[in-house]
C-alpha cells in the first residue's frame, strides 16, 4: 500500500471541496472495495476522503412523495431490513442479502456498490430494473441520474471531479408486479456473481437485466405477450434465446464466456418463473 492523505469532513460542502480539490481523490463510505484496492496497489489515491462522518450523509432510508431514498452512507445490512424496502422492493432485499458476508453487508454501501461499477455487482441490475436514480453532489450543486447512465464501463462512472454520489431514489411501484433476483457463483458462499439476473413482470410485460455479461446492466424489455403464463411454449423458448443473445460475456478467472452464454439462459427461466408467481399472489391480494 502506497502512503496517501487521509480527510475526514464533518459536511457536504467540505467533502466536495476536498474532491474537488485533489485530481486523484477516492471516497471512503463503506471502504470494502476501496481498502481491498488500496492493499493490492491496484487503487493509488492522493488523498481518501471519509464521509462516514459527513451530517448530511448520515445513514439513514427515507419514504417521501412515493420514492424510497438511501442515504451514502447507509449500509446494506439497514437497507435489507427496512420495512419499505421489505415491502416495496423484495428483489433488492434478495440482491442485497448476496453481496458478500454478514460482516461486509454491515459496512458496504448502496450507494458504494453502485459506484463501484463492477459488472457483478449485484445490486445494480435490481437498481436498473426499478428505475432508481442516484443523486450527485458537486462543486456546480446537485443533479440527478438514472442509474443506467451513470454505470458506463467497468469501474466507469458519470461522477466528474469533485462529485460525489449522496442518496439513491427508488420510485414505488405504482401498479402491481412481481420481482426476483437470479444469481451464479462459483461455489456457495462468500464470491463474486458469475452471472446474475433480475426480471419484473406486471401486467404490460416482462423486464430482465442481466449482469456479469457485459461491461454495464443489460437491459431488456419485452411486451409482445410471449413471454406470458399463457404463451405458446414455443414463443416463449424463441422469445427467451432472445433475451440471452444480447449477453455478451467474456472470459475470466470466474467461468468462461461460453458457460456464462448456457447460464445466462437457465437464469431467464428460473427468474422469471419466480417472478410470474410473485406477481400471481400480489393480484390474488
Amino acid at each position: 500500500m502506497l502512503p496517501f492523505d487521509y480527510a475526514r469532513p464533518q459536511r457536504l460542502d467540505e467533502a466536495v471541496a476536498l474532491l474537488a480539490a485533489h485530481e486523484n481523490a477516492r471516497v471512503l463510505a463503506g471502504g470494502t472495495d476501496l481498502t481491498v484496492g488500496l492493499r493490492d496497489g491496484k487503487i493509488r489515491p492522493g488523498i481518501v476522503v471519509d464521509i462516514k462522518r459527513v451530517i448530511e450523509l448520515a445513514p439513514a432510508v427515507a419514504v417521501d412523495n412515493g420514492t424510497v431514498s438511501v442515504s451514502a452512507t447507509t449500509p446494506l445490512s439497514d437497507v435489507l431490513l427496512h420495512d419499505a424496502v421489505r415491502k416495496h422492493f423484495p428483489a433488492l432485499v434478495e440482491a442485497a442479502s448476496v453481496v458478500g458476508s454478514a460482516q461486509i453487508r454491515h459496512r458496504a454501501t448502496l450507494a458504494g456498490n453502485v459506484c463501484n461499477a463492477s459488472p457483478a455487482a449485484d445490486t445494480a441490475p435490481v437498481l436498473v430494473m426499478h428505475d432508481a436514480a442516484l443523486t450527485v453532489q458537486g462543486p456546480d450543486g446537485d443533479r440527478e441520474i438514472a442509474v443506467v447512465d451513470f454505470i458506463q464501463g467497468n469501474r466507469r462512472t458519470d461522477l466528474g471531479r469533485g462529485e460525489l454520489v449522496t442518496r439513491v431514489r427508488l420510485p414505488v411501484p405504482s401498479r402491481p408486479y412481481g420481482a426476483a433476483f437470479e444469481r451464479m457463483t462459483r461455489r456457495r458462499g462468500v464470491d463474486l456473481a458469475t452471472i446474475n439476473v433480475s426480471c419484473m413482470a406486471d401486467k404490460l410485460g416482462v423486464t430482465f437485466v442481466l449482469g456479469a455479461v457485459a461491461p454495464v446492466p443489460v437491459v431488456v424489455r419485452d411486451d409482445s405477450g410471449a413471454l406470458s403464463q399463457g404463451a405458446d411454449p414455443a414463443d416463449r423458448a424463441a422469445a427467451l434465446d432472445a433475451v440471452a443473445d444480447r449477453a455478451t460475456p467474456i472470459s475470466d478467472v470466474r467461468a468462461s464466456a461460453e458457460y456464462r452464454r448456457a447460464m445466462v439462459g437457465v437464469l431467464l427461466r428460473r427468474a422469471l418463473h419466480r417472478a410470474q408467481a410473485n406477481l400471481a399472489t400480489q393480484e390474488e391480494r
